[in-house]
């Protein structure tokens, strides 16, 4: 098969032709229709995720159709129309029985431990636990969207700051997860206030429903929220995860405010400085969010199949595996506002 392949850190990738995987027992082999590139994919590209071996196939946001069936598979045949999360549980420990796989300590996630879906078949194991059929009005390239970034964000805003009508969020980051933040906060009845270095994403992040949108270019962000929300946001989402933007978030916040945490930050002098003394004094929570379990998908699914939530309007652009292997080393600088799908057979 042709895949994007990583010889080592900071390498630029190459398309070229790999074997196909087969299906591990209790997993099958998907044919990826389409699959999402993110800030992620560059994080492991650039060398800030230990689990990964090169040579390396990356991509972890996928949708398509089953080809291959393993042994121990009872939900699912070859045909199926699935995508998964990003994070994939074991399917035995406690925390995926519980229905958190999104935290199981044996997890598993494609494009990172193991070879990803830029590439036209992705491998992907404990099939029952893991799968997630896409509805038929769901078309495939919107499905390849919700495995990261949102999932991501619904988890974020819905299970982990447990955002109510008429709150105000503070969202950092408009790019694909920061983009579904705001639907999702909107679609919940919140209020939101979007920032983004990036006018163009500022601008659909209003088409979108932000109420306020702020260019983070030479402003002082949390004194600017401030300025538009009497008290400060009750959450704030960081989606980018700099240094910079996780203390703007929490800045951002109200007394007794949420920050979620989901853009992952590297290490700056050994760990990221975090201004805990606010954290601590105004009694904020920080909260981390890592993606979303197979089995929370049923509510999102319901609200994407009702229309009050439409991530196909996220879709900004769709390339080939050669594209993608060319744009992600600079994918940190993207600016484009959305998601960009890739079609392994383009």
């Amino acid at each position: 098969m042709r895949a994007v392949v990583i010889d080592g850190v900071r390498v630029r990738p190459e398309v070229r032709d790999v074997p196909e995987p087969s299906a591990p027992a209790g997993g099958v082999v998907v044919r990826v229709v389409a699959t999402g590139m993110c800030r992620s994919d560059w994080h492991g590209w650039a060398g800030h995720d230990d689990d990964i071996l090169f040579p390396h196939v990356p991509g972890h946001e996928l949708a398509g159709h089953v080809v291959e069936v393993g042994t121990g598979v009872t939900r699912w045949q070859v045909g199926d129309r699935v995508t998964v999360p990003f994070v994939c549980g074991c399917g035995r420990c406690e925390w995926c029985l519980s229905g958190n796989a999104q935290v199981c300590p044996d997890q598993q996630q494609p494009g990172f431990t193991h070879w990803g879906s830029f590439a036209e078949y992705v491998a992907l194991h404990a099939a029952d636990t893991n799968l997630v059929a896409v509805p038929d009005q769901v078309d495939l390239a919107t499905a390849a969207g919700l495995g990261c970034r949102f999932a991501t964000a619904y988890r974020a805003l819905v299970g982990r700051a447990r955002v109510t009508e008429g709150e105000w969020v503070t969202v950092i980051g408009a790019g694909g997860v920061g983009l579904s933040a705001v639907m999702i906060a909107r679609a919940l009845g919140a209020r939101v206030v979007a920032v983004d270095r990036n006018q163009a994403a500022l601008d659909v992040a209003a088409e979108l429903g932000a109420e306020h949108t702020l260019l983070a270019d030479g402003i002082d962000v949390p004194a600017a929220v401030g300025d538009l929300v009497d008290g400060g946001s009750h959450v704030a989402l960081d989606a980018v995860g700099s240094e910079q933007t996780c203390a703007d978030a929490i800045l951002s916040l109200r007394r007794r405010g949420r920050l979620v945490q989901v853009g992952l930050l590297p290490p700056v002098d050994g760990h990221p400085r975090v201004p805990m003394s606010r954290v601590i004094g105004w009694e904020l929570d920080v909260l981390g969010s890592h993606g979303m379990a197979a089995a929370d998908y049923p509510g999102m699914l319901a609200l994407i199949e009702a229309g009050t939530l439409r991530p196909q309007r996220l879709v900004e652009r769709t390339i080939g595996l050669e594209e993608a292997a060319e744009l992600l080393p600079g994918f940190d600088q993207a600016t484009v506002a959305g998601m960009t799908i890739v079609d392994p057979t383009r």
